[in-house]
């Protein structure tokens, strides 16, 4: 094919494309050697690249990994796949009353909420059930269990971002705790609630106000999470600038089949419904009858929430899902990577050095190059579906999370760059349009102790690209 030919070979003279003596000076100002950087600026039409410094280095890109699953995802499964969520019974239904199980089989929605499952439980009591006798039964068969049961990236385990997936994945697994500096009874007090409460989760405040503005409101604010047989006890301490509105930490503290667990009784009970059930994990057999089923929203929305906010858990789960839609089951990451790696081949793209762990870049072992990152997306900008996906990056000075980055100036909105960061790694990779309308693809990403300074080159790098200047 033609257009390979024409990526083949404009590959073939990157390493002809000198790093440019601004980019030299800004490295040295950030002191980043230039060994710890790769750079591609590329026409998305093929032609010769501006810039490509270490283009084939295997480097570990963090988030910026979760272009490469999202595009994977919306070649295998098309922008407009949906998940489902099936619920059945294994008894009889008389008179509002099941005599049986309420059974609940995951398929991996990685956007199911609890609004989604406030109204999935409501079409369940319009099929007629009101009371359940039985118990409430979960099937996660189709994930293999150790999926679950990943080690944590850092320090921070009970952190949102650090949730693992599952085949039915709750809200993210993600309770959101909402901090305000308020007075009570005329004294300066700490507020602190759940956005959604759950009396499984159990809040201790010991937390104080001081004198200050809200910038680093993060700064000395400590939790304690101590689990117990059915829920967990979280204990905040600390200070709060007196300044702050509200401001919010998310932590995922209850185990996925915990989190649904107690939700649906909070729901059900809501909505008027009866149970005194306890909850058991097994798989659905052919002898239970289908209530019901839920679609999730499509693809084409949830690669847009996974890469402007950068969301971790949501990327495992696509991955997954590319895996078990693979004929992978039940899915592990093992054969999702296999799956993925499949997709690319079809589309002429061969990365020997990608390492590929959970899809999401929360990963020390992900590795990928500058020029297989700058050549995917070349590759997606002549597909059906680079709309999609370039509509899903973050949109410089503007919105996701690049909101705050180059926002007062000419170079504000004229890129969509996904954004990647964990410590030792940050990077950037997407669209960039120029003053004159000419789009390129352009890959930073540096690996070093002060991968940090590298947010200064690469604003330098976007101006010039930009603005020439």
């Amino acid at each position: 094919m033609r257009w390979l030919f024409v990526i083949c070979s404009c590959w073939a003279a990157m390493a002809q494309a000198a790093l440019p003596n601004y980019l030299q000076d800004a490295l040295s100002k950030a002191q980043l050697p230039v060994d710890s950087v790769a750079i591609i600026v590329q026409p998305v039409d093929g032609g010769s690249p501006l810039i490509s410094h270490n283009p084939s280095k295997a480097m570990n890109p963090a988030s910026v990994m979760k272009l490469v699953t999202t595009y994977a995802a919306l070649e295998a499964l098309t922008p407009a796949y949906r998940w489902k969520t099936e619920i059945y019974r294994n008894g009889p239904v008389n008179q509002g009353i099941l005599d049986g199980d309420l059974i609940i089989k995951g398929f991996g929605d990685p956007a199911f909420n609890i609004t989604d499952f406030w109204r999935l439980l409501q079409l369940v009591q319009q099929q007629g059930i009101r009371q359940i006798k039985g118990d409430l039964v979960l099937d996660l068969s189709a994930y293999a269990p150790e999926v679950s049961q990943r080690p944590v990236l850092d320090d921070e385990p009970w952190r949102a971002y650090n949730a693992n997936p599952s085949a039915l994945l709750l809200n993210g697994r993600n309770t959101s705790f909402s901090f305000a500096a308020t007075k009570l009874a005329g004294k300066p007090t700490v507020q602190i609630t759940q956005e959604f409460e759950l009396p499984q989760i159990r809040v201790i405040n010991t937390m104080q106000t001081r004198k200050g503005a809200c910038n680093d409101w993060r700064g000395d604010l400590r939790y304690t999470v101590t689990p117990y047989l059915d829920g967990v006890t979280v204990a905040f301490n600390g200070t709060l600038p007196e300044q702050c509105d509200e401001r919010y930490l998310e932590l995922s503290v209850l185990s996925d089949t915990q989190y649904v667990y107690a939700s649906f009784k909070k729901l059900w009970a809501q909505l008027g419904g009866q149970f005194n059930g306890q909850l058991v994990l097994t798989p659905v057999t052919d002898a239970a009858t289908l209530v019901t089923t839920w679609s999730s929203p499509p693809l084409d929305s949830v690669v847009r929430d996974i890469n402007k906010w950068s969301n971790n858990v949501m990327a495992r789960q696509l991955l997954l899902t590319i895996g078990l839609e693979a004929g992978f089951t039940p899915a592990d990451e093992a054969g999702a990577g296999l799956a993925l790696k499949q997709v690319l081949r079809q589309r002429g793209l061969q990365f020997p050095e990608l390492v590929l762990e959970n899809g999401s870049g929360l990963s020390r072992n992900e590795r990928i190059s500058a020029e297989h990152l700058a050549q995917l997306l070349v590759t997606a900008w002549q597909r059906p579906v680079m709309p999609v996906l370039m509509a899903s990056m973050p949109i410089l000075g503007l919105d996701g999370t690049t909101k705050k980055r180059l926002a007062d100036g000419a170079s504000k909105g004229m890129a969509y760059l996904k954004t990647g960061s964990l410590e030792g790694v940050s990077s950037i990779a997407g669209y960039v349009q120029d003053s004159a309308g000419k789009r390129y693809v352009l890959v930073v990403v540096a690996n070093h102790v002060r991968a940090a300074a590298v947010r200064a080159v690469q604003d330098t790098l976007l101006k010039q690209l930009i603005e020439g200047h």
